[in-house]
């Protein structure tokens, strides 16, 4: 399989930004948007768990498309908190080489 161009973000980031203004009749993440930010939090431990359960079955396939029912909705969190995924891979970017030992102890300092 190909990988997908490393835009996917951005242009998925784009995508939920615009559907802020959206009707909520009209589209899921306006309805999300608008049912406010416990909605988001549901969906978002919802696929959670079922990405726990795909990866406890054993099922690499359905672990891969429930990650990205997570993923999905973490960015409507993300933009719903005014934030985007430039913003997960910049912090991701500063940890990179820590490790996670030294990491761990700094956001407790």
């Amino acid at each position: 399989m190909t990988p997908p161009s490393g835009d996917t973000l951005d242009r998925l980031a784009a995508v939920l930004e615009a559907r802020k203004s959206a009707d909520p009749e009209s589209s899921y993440v306006a309805r999300l948007y608008a049912k406010g930010l416990d909605a988001i939090l549901k969906k978002i431990g919802e696929e959670a768990t079922e990405t726990v359960m795909a990866a406890k079955d054993g099922d690499p396939a359905r672990v891969v498309c429930e990650t990205a029912d997570l993923w999905f909705h973490t960015l409507v969190l993300l933009a719903q908190q005014g934030r985007g995924p430039g913003d997960v891979l910049a912090e991701l970017d500063r940890r990179f080489g820590l490790s996670g030992l030294e990491e761990k102890a700094a956001r407790r300092g």
